[in-house]
């Protein structure tokens, strides 16, 4: 009888070999909280090691404080900030990253018939939500309030790169696409220096890449507006952007109203018959105008208008409690 003997020490060689490529290709997922564009940022940056997964958290974080030093009007060197110190006076030549960024926020204006405007920020702040609003403004404040509103007044200069507001007291702000753009920015930015997968949240703008340390999708869960300890579901997805936009975090209730504070740049007055709105889609820039319009135009209209964006989807809950979904959105364990 043939008797075969194994060579122990070779099997124990190949298992640990087996061992340490599994240990040698382990990813980590690690995670930072910071204060950028004056919002709350989550970077998550999956690597071989967490020095290395820090070290590209670091380069996101410096990507979006560039952003922000280019876009901020907190600060006066900026070249928005000079933009609007020169409305009525003069053109002003900014660089071509902020020119080609309000070139794409006036084409969501057009797009969305007014509903997102950047030069909203002209408004008078005749709504507060900080607590000390005791009374609706008149109509006559309202009227008066909007009336440098309008991005159609905005000047751009294709040659000289220029841009220029013509009207004293005219405005544009990037507040509600900025941090949307400094995120997408971030994962350009690593993903060019070879990272796989991250996930980048900017307040409640999130995107995302690649897959988690185990080889799972991104799951990003869906806030329920009428009971925020709970959720309606969970997307999930490895490359993509979804951004919410909503009016039951900041609110104030005046003679038995309910006035939130996403408002209307046509009338001035707070949108209303929307709750919530989560769009989903490639690109946060794109997700966070579509999710602000919405939230104004109503869901008729927003309906109409998502057709000219073709491969994004929305999550719409009125403020009766109805639920709209469009065709693309896959959310599971609905509740």
């Amino acid at each position: 009888m043939t008797v075969i003997k194994s060579n122990s020490k070779g099997f124990l060689f190949l298992v640990f070999l087996f061992l340490l490529s599994i240990l040698t290709n382990a990813q980590v997922l690690q995670n930072r909280k910071v204060i950028l564009m004056g919002s709350k940022f989550e970077i998550g940056v999956v690597a071989m090691d967490s020095i290395t997964a820090h070290k590209f958290i670091d380069t996101a974080i410096a990507e979006i404080s560039r952003i922000e030093f280019l876009i901020s009007t907190w600060m006066p060197e900026t070249e928005i900030s000079k933009v609007n110190a020169n409305a009525g006076m003069a053109p002003v030549k900014v660089n071509r990253e902020v020119f080609e960024l309000t070139k794409r926020a006036i084409e969501y204006s057009k797009l969305t018939d007014g509903a997102f405007d950047i030069s909203f920020a002209a408004m008078d702040k005749i709504w507060r939500f900080d607590g000390e609003m005791d009374s609706v403004p008149s109509p006559e404040d309202v009227k008066y309030a909007v009336r440098n509103v309008g991005y159609q007044n905005i000047v751009l200069d294709t040659f000289l790169q220029t841009i220029f507001l013509p009207k004293k007291g005219m405005k544009i702000d990037f507040g509600s696409i900025g941090k949307s753009y400094g995120a997408e920015k971030a994962r350009a930015v690593l993903k060019s220096k070879g990272v796989q997968a991250g996930i980048i949240n900017a307040s409640g703008d999130i995107c995302t890449w690649g897959t988690q340390p185990n080889g799972s999708a991104w799951t990003i869960g869906v806030a329920n507006p009428f009971n925020l300890s709970k959720i309606l579901g969970v997307l999930k997805f490895n490359e993509g952007a979804v951004v919410t936009s909503g009016s039951y975090e900041k609110f104030v209730l005046l003679e038995g109203k309910r006035y939130n504070h996403i408002i209307n740049p046509k009338t001035g007055y707070p949108s209303k018959g929307i709750t919530s709105v989560t769009v989903v889609g490639a690109n946060a820039e794109v997700a966070n105008a579509l999710s602000t319009a919405t939230m104004v135009m109503g869901y008729k209209r927003a309906k109409q208008l998502f057709k000219k964006f073709q491969g994004y989807d929305y999550i719409i809950i009125s403020d009766h409690k109805k639920r709209f979904f469009s065709k693309g959105v896959k959310l599971l364990n609905k509740n």
